[in-house]
């Protein structure tokens, strides 16, 4: 590819990437708006989150975990967020001798309680583990909160607060997704501090 091509190739990507996030303005700010509540409630009264997903849905869930445990952007109180893709050994030992559809439903029955958050993170809304673990959460009497794209999947009519991003690209999608999970964070944090 030529360097004129290449040029077109990501000026078209950071286009159509703009694009989706202007939709998301239009059409998503409720919703972020509502888990950040959510989540604002949840800490309040002594909860935790469990966020989880695949792939870079993981790294997203990793991102957000580590955004809330540590500061977003002020100093402030830690938050009880754990990611449940970055325990090896108990993500390997569940996928070996059950499956890896259970990976995080396992997870879900050790470490949630009634009104905790389950937080997803799925492109597809229909990866099984994660809708396993979502159908955990609502036995545990948890809080279900997914991120989606597409058409949402399985996901839209399982989780209690829903933010989806109606695009097939898994790539422009994660990256929408982690626009919102910094608002999220932002929303979240000017609350502990008061500036909300």
């Amino acid at each position: 590819m030529n360097e004129a091509a290449s040029a077109r190739l990501v000026e078209a990507t950071l286009r159509e990437a703009a694009g989706l996030h202007q939709e998301a303005a239009r059409g998503s700010v409720a919703a972020v708006v509502g888990v950040a509540a959510a989540l604002e409630s949840a800490f309040a009264r002594g909860a935790k989150v469990l966020v989880f997903g695949n792939g870079g849905s993981a790294a997203d869930a990793q991102h957000v975990a580590a955004e809330l445990v540590w500061r977003f952007t002020r100093t402030r109180r830690a938050l009880p967020v754990m990611a449940l893709s970055t325990d090896t050994s108990t993500l390997t030992a569940i996928a070996n001798d059950d499956s890896y559809e259970r990976v995080f439903a396992r997870q879900i029955e050790a470490l949630g309680r009634p009104g905790d958050i389950a937080w997803a993170i799925s492109t597809s809304g229909t990866s099984a583990n994660v809708v396993a673990a979502i159908l955990a959460a609502k036995r545990q009497q948890m809080t279900t909160v997914a991120f989606t794209g597409g058409d949402g999947g399985k996901l839209t009519a399982l989780a209690d607060l829903h933010v989806n991003v109606a695009h097939q690209s898994t790539a422009r999608i994660q990256e929408v997704h982690r626009t919102l999970l910094h608002a999220v964070c932002d929303l979240v944090e000017r609350a502990l501090v008061g500036e909300m």
